[in-house]
């Protein structure tokens, strides 16, 4: 019999989407031929969803959750809008943000490799997933804070979750609305960095290096003496601030004030101290390159 490496399990696993265990097994029952074992799961049923594999999944749902007092935020992805509503959908999604909260996975393979809960790995209840609602299924990332208090938002039902994380001197429930502000802060303007002290020098520099050149090609500003241009850059400068940095933006509620003087403001008013510490935010399907489809194409296509 040949002999079964790791590599192999993990490319039958790969290919069919199927849990480690049974591809070590399938690669057993076939000695190791690979298209053999492809074609065990199969007989099985356990990879008879092996070509939706390859389908693109871009929507599906971001979902944030405070679970026993950790702060849990997970994507996980579909192929459709309409499967990211689908009851059985929204169940998997809450499941694995229950078990990122429970058994604090290092990486996306250790959370694929935890159980689920009923007997199953998570891989496997996902592979289960795939075949009862039909469409390609992918946790694709989580984040997890268990220090401090942790703030959940959901947006638009799943395209936007946030989690934010303070440090505070305060019980959870009064931090609570200051933390949802802040996560409705993040979610609508997504900013680049948290604060203007996380913005690194190379960004500085190819910010002022555009603000510069913007003045050179304008001829009233190019007339300028050099210390006056370094003027309105500093002023520039604290723009780009305002509106790339969470702590420095207008708050959205009141603009008075920036967010930072928000915090500030409500924790006080709240009898306490409280420090934005981290966030983080997931929008479905960010980043993935989603088909194009052409219906007026598709339907030309029919009729001929």
């Amino acid at each position: 019999m040949a002999a079964i490496t790791a590599k192999d399990v993990q490319t039958l696993r790969e290919k069919t989407g199927v849990g480690m265990m049974e591809c070590k097994k399938a690669l057993v029952a076939s000695d190791g031929d690979m298209d053999k074992a492809v074609e065990y799961l199969r007989e099985k049923g356990l990879a008879a969803s092996i070509k939706k594999g390859d389908r693109i999944a871009a929507e599906g749902a971001a979902y944030a959750a405070v679970i026993d007092g950790v702060g849990v935020v997970v994507e996980v992805n579909a192929e459709t809008d309409f499967v990211g509503k689908n009851e059985k959908f929204v169940g998997f999604v809450h499941g694995v943000a229950a078990v990122v909260a429970k058994e604090n996975p290092a990486d996306l393979d250790a959370l694929l490799a935890a159980p689920y809960g009923n007997g199953r790995t998570v891989q496997e209840e996902q592979q289960e997933m795939v075949l009862v609602i039909g469409e390609n299924i992918k946790v694709r990332r989580f984040a997890r804070f268990d220090k401090n208090v942790s703030v959940a938002y959901v947006h638009a039902g799943g395209k936007i979750g946030v989690l934010v994380n303070l440090e505070t001197d305060l019980p959870a429930e009064k931090v609570e609305a200051i933390g949802k502000d802040v996560a409705m802060q993040i979610a609508a303007l997504n900013p680049r960095f948290w604060d203007k002290s996380q913005v690194d020098q190379a960004t500085l520099d190819e910010e002022k290096k555009i603000m510069l050149v913007q003045m050179e090609n304008d001829p009233k500003m190019a007339a300028k003496p050099e210390k006056v241009r370094e003027g309105i850059v500093v002023g520039k400068m604290r723009k780009f601030y305002e509106e790339n940095c969470l702590l420095q933006q207008d708050f959205v509620k009141d603009g008075s004030m920036n967010v930072e003087a928000y915090i500030a403001a409500a924790a006080k008013e709240a009898g306490g101290s409280v420090k934005f510490v981290d966030a983080v935010r997931f929008e479905k399907g960010e980043g993935i390159e989603k088909k194009q489809e052409n219906f007026a194409e598709e339907i030309a296509k029919l009729q001929k």
